[in-house]
């Protein structure tokens, strides 16, 4: 199988590999947020070689669906085929086709954007159930593989399925943007050769998202990669927001209006504070929806530190959907090189501050690394307190706290800077009262260690000695 054109993805390629072993039917389910390269990588791993292959249209009818499936029946079989009246009928063609083909080869089969085809009414899951359970889980050289952008969508109708395909998936693949150290290799692939300060300002923008990654231009600078990509007028990605959650969801304008609040806090809300805002009803439909945005990678859930009673905090985690709300919404065709001439503007510095926290989180296993803590059991969480006046004790919040099992509290503070970040009396004051306060409110008798996560290091002053653990950028490239 050809893997050569592939960044990262090697545990999904060993999945793979399992599965083409293995002498029994393969119902391989594979699904992610958009444009992260599902197909990409079924297609370069299969080497581009199936019995069947057949993709789902957005938004068409059972009919054109159909007429789809025909079409691609009469390529395979090179003989006339009508079309089917329904689902069930498609799924006896294909039967009857992979009947016909050697029993001694390996014969993969791909339905790519399966939920396209479960069109309202269409009998789409029944007849797939169907077909699965009667006929294709007995042949032990079928390789079946579908796959899905609406994750969802997914992991209901096909994973937690409870009917025909209830514990009949064999494997299951949920891919994650690239991290940073894939983003380099990807970047690297394509002739472009950054600093890795710039690959970070790129990732805080797009994220690890290859389809985004792959529309930049070797020969401009990032900044008029930018510039050309979101402000200028038609550029590639200017209209990529409406079309990614309309693709996506279903009543996209509730998804779309519970991103855009939290867009503007960046410690997140609890579910409450969400309905509140959005003015929604906190019923089952709601809950189905922020789980939905979670389930997608759009959407992170922490936990709160030392207080059960309090609800989990929910925070955007979808780097291009907080650049289309920090910048582009706004700004969009009004000056096509409004990233370049921003560069030094006070609220694009403090978008890069707060974004680096968000590469921080998407990293925790290279901080971890760093810490010499991989081995160690941990929870990682946010926590914040309001202070007690009576006690003296002011408000403080740590973005990310992360509780070891060795009896060790690291408090995580992230700094993104041009150069070494430097500890001066008024921040040396905020992280004592941190640490304070932290311990106060909790009751926590474990070892607290504050810890600087920053572009390059702390500079050493007399201030500098608080901190008790330092991770730079170069060590969140690490694999």
């Amino acid at each position: 199988m050809k893997k050569e054109y592939l960044i990262g993805r090697t545990e999904e390629c060993k999945r793979l590999n399992r599965c083409l072993k293995e002498d029994s039917a393969q119902l391989v389910i594979v699904y992610g947020r958009r444009r992260i390269g599902k197909t990409y990588l079924i297609n370069e791993f299969f080497d581009y070689s199936f019995a069947f292959k057949l993709t789902g249209s957005f938004n068409q009818s059972r009919a054109a669906q159909l007429e789809n499936f025909a079409l691609e029946i009469k390529r395979k079989t090179k003989t006339e085929c009508g079309v089917p009246a329904n689902w069930t009928q498609a799924f006896e063609l294909l039967r009857e086709y992979l009947e016909r083909l050697p029993k001694s080869n390996k014969q993969v089969v791909f339905l790519d954007e399966l939920p396209w085809f479960d069109t309202h009414k269409s009998g789409f899951m029944p007849a797939f159930e169907w077909f699965w359970n009667d006929w294709a889980s007995t042949q032990r050289n079928l390789v079946f593989v579908v796959c899905g952008s609406a994750a969802s969508w997914m992991v209901d109708k096909i994973s937690n399925n409870k009917g025909g395909l209830f514990r009949r998936q064999t494997c299951r693949l949920y891919l994650e943007p690239f991290t940073l150290s894939e983003t380099e290799k990807f970047l690297d692939s394509k002739g472009i050769h950054w600093s890795r300060y710039e690959i970070a300002e790129c990732y805080m923008i797009m994220g690890g998202i290859p389809y985004y990654l792959n529309l930049l231009d070797a020969a401009l600078p990032l900044t008029q990669n930018i510039d050309n990509m979101f402000f200028k007028k038609k550029g590639e990605l200017w209209d990529e927001f409406d079309h990614l959650y309309n693709t996506l969801f279903s009543n996209s304008e509730n998804y779309i209006k519970i991103v855009g609040i939290l867009s503007k806090k960046r410690s997140g809300y609890t579910r409450n504070e969400i309905a509140k805002n959005v003015k929604m009803p906190a019923n089952g439909k709601f809950t189905r929806i922020l789980n939905n945005l979670v389930a997608s990678g759009f959407v992170r859930v922490t936990s709160f530190y030392g207080n059960k009673k309090k609800e989990s905090v929910y925070q955007l985690s979808d780097y291009y959907t907080n650049f289309y709300f920090s910048f582009v919404r706004e700004k969009y065709g009004k000056d096509q090189h409004y990233w370049s001439k921003a560069i030094d503007n006070p609220s694009r510095r403090a978008w890069s501050g707060l974004v680096f926290e968000q590469i921080c989180k998407d990293h925790t296993d290279q901080i971890k690394a760093k810490l010499g803590i991989s081995g160690v059991l941990t929870e990682e969480y946010v926590w914040s307190s309001k202070g007690d006046e009576d006690l003296g004790i002011p408000g403080a919040q740590v973005d990310m706290v992360i509780d070891r099992r060795d009896r060790v509290i690291d408090l995580c503070e992230m700094k993104y800077s041009v150069r070494s970040y430097i500890i001066d009396k008024s921040y040396d004051e905020d992280l004592r009262n941190k640490i304070a306060s932290f311990r106060e409110s909790t009751g926590t008798n474990k070892s607290i260690q504050l810890v600087m996560v920053t572009t390059y290091g702390v500079k050493e002053n007399k201030y500098s000695g608080i901190v008790g653990n330092q991770v730079l950028l170069d060590d969140l490239f690490k694999e």
